[in-house]
């Protein structure tokens, strides 16, 4: 999968792409992440990128030149399945989202600073709107983060245990099951009797009976779409 992202602040995404699983993703050759300083398409000498806008109003907007210019490039070298802005109003990101984002080639994603794009980017070019939660951030820089580790880990050969993806809370619209590790008793807390038996079949049956509890408990909200 190959992704690349438009930013006015490329700094803010180096170290979440140049450690952990991500970076392995890269070393593998089953991910190449590329972040393009949007200044390089800047209208002027002096590298503006935004204006003030319409009809008056606090913020700058990110001009409709600038990022025509970077996607119609960055387009003729690859054929994007996605053209994606980050923001706010956007289409709230799940799981399934993540799942169907990770069967793709090739994404754009379009991180948002000052008060966001201008409309006729994201009437013309823009494919998908998303957000990640309903809250306001200084710029589409950590979404776009969040977004590319996602979807990255879901790349078949990234996680060493390719089954790990598919017992994550979303997967099936339940949380995960409560997880335990050594010593068996800790302070007289012990690990349930099911995870120590050897019965692979009781051990399946009570981690789907503590996902629903779980979620039941927690997040009753996902147990609608079932």
């Amino acid at each position: 999968m190959h992704i690349d992202i438009l930013t006015v602040l490329p700094e803010l995404l180096e170290s979440p792409f140049q450690h952990s699983m991500m970076k392995r993703a890269q070393d593998k050759g089953l991910l190449t992440i590329q972040v393009h300083q949007l200044r390089k398409w800047a209208v002027n000498e002096y590298g503006q990128i935004d204006d003030y806008q319409y009809g008056g109003g606090a913020g700058m907007v990110m001009m409709c030149e600038p990022l025509a210019k970077a996607i119609e490039e960055l387009s003729l070298q690859k054929k994007y399945d996605e053209v994606i802005y980050l923001t706010p109003d956007g289409n709230t990101f799940n799981q399934k989202t993540a799942n169907a984002l990770s069967l793709k080639k090739n994404l754009l994603l379009i991180c948002g600073h000052y008060k966001g794009i201008d409309e006729r980017i994201r009437e013309h070019y823009v494919t998908k709107e998303i957000s990640i939660g309903d809250f306001v951030l200084s710029g589409g820089e950590l979404p776009a983060a969040i977004l590319v580790d996602a979807i990255g880990r879901l790349i078949p050969g990234v996680l060493n245990d390719e089954t790990s993806a598919l017992t994550d809370s979303f997967q099936d619209n339940l949380l995960a099951p409560p997880v335990y590790t050594r010593p068996v008793d800790f302070r007289g807390w012990k690990v349930p009797d099911a995870l120590m038996s050897g019965n692979h079949k009781l051990i399946d049956e009570w981690r789907h009976e503590q996902s629903i509890k779980r979620t039941q408990d927690r997040r009753p909200d996902l147990l609608k779409d079932q």
